[in-house]
């Protein structure tokens, strides 16, 4: 993975990204404007230059940043281009809140990283990881954080209807993830959709690990256990459930992050009403312009009777 500075920029870069990307101003010149807003200690500005000679080729993104391999993880490079994709619904206003949010987690997970000293002691920078029991140990923060990972890449592809094969090839090949959760992203790959999601949580974690250790059956052929006993037990209570309550549950009693939802632009309720009444009081002008043409404008009627003192 990248230094804590990488990720702090990319966050920032998607943010401006997605704010100015409203103004309709081309993605060209965009990122030729927020590359001298950023770090130049860092690689991103490089980055973005060699972006912009692809984009002036190919007009992609996505392609460019598959190019920088080395840079962007795949899941990154995933999300731009189903954004660019004429068929889906996915667009790249979306697809940048959601890679702000994952590089922001990626900036907390190497700021702990680095805050771990050579005896193995943790920092004081592990407020934010996903809560559990047990021991905080680095293995153990590692886990946790990858956990973390999976449900919000996971969680974003189905909220999204970005494709599974294709998500969970990029999220398997993303350096975030060890040896064994690749090799468990891909087996998913191969379930999801036939076997229920809870089941296929509950299985890859300690709770179902501890259960079979108490009926004395053999681990032979069993795991890897990916997540904590806590995971396991709220997955085991969302068997045969919409995967959204699953999400939803680990997100409150566990911590994880929540993936960003369309900001959907608020109609005011009161513009019809308010049309309404200055149409009929310009109907009510036209018609005594009208009166006052034809000489039959009566001023009688507007007289107001003197009150009584």
């Amino acid at each position: 993975m990248l230094d804590n500075a990488e990720y702090v920029e990319q966050a920032y870069l998607f943010d401006l990204l997605r704010e100015r990307i409203a103004e309709q101003t081309p993605m060209q010149e965009l990122l030729g404007q927020l590359r001298h807003e950023l770090l130049a200690t860092t690689r991103l500005p490089m980055a973005i230059d060699f972006m912009l000679t692809e984009l002036r080729h190919s007009g992609l993104m996505g392609d460019a940043m598959a190019r920088l391999s080395h840079y962007f993880s795949p899941f990154q490079t995933f999300l731009i281009r189903e954004s660019e994709s004429e068929t889906g619904r996915f667009t790249i206003h979306i697809a940048l809140q959601v890679l702000q949010a994952d590089a922001k987690l990626r900036a907390d997970y190497t700021a702990r990283l680095e805050s771990i000293d050579t005896q193995g002691n943790l920092g004081d920078s592990f407020s934010t990881i996903p809560r559990g029991g047990g021991a905080m140990t680095p293995t153990v923060m590692a886990q946790r954080a990858r956990s973390g990972f999976f449900f919000f890449h996971f969680e974003a592809i189905s909220r999204n209807r970005l494709g599974y094969d294709a998500g969970l090839t990029a999220m398997s090949n993303d350096p975030v993830y060890d040896a064994d959760w690749t090799k468990w992203l891909l087996d998913l790959r191969a379930n999801v959709g036939l076997v229920d999601m809870a089941d296929l949580l509950f299985l890859a974690s300690d709770e179902y690990r501890r259960r079979l250790i108490e009926e004395n059956v053999p681990l032979d052929g069993k795991g890897p256990f990916l997540f904590g006993e806590k995971e396991g037990r709220i997955a085991l209570a969302n068997r045969r459930k919409d995967p959204v309550y699953l999400f939803g549950a680990m997100q409150r009693h566990l911590g994880y992050p929540p993936v960003p939802r369309p900001i959907k632009e608020e109609t005011d309720r009161d513009t019809i009403p308010a049309m309404l009444r200055r149409i009929e009081r310009l109907e009510s002008r036209i018609k005594l312009m009208e009166q006052e043409q034809r000489q039959e404008f009566d001023l009688s009627k507007f007289y107001q009777k003197p009150t009584d003192a």
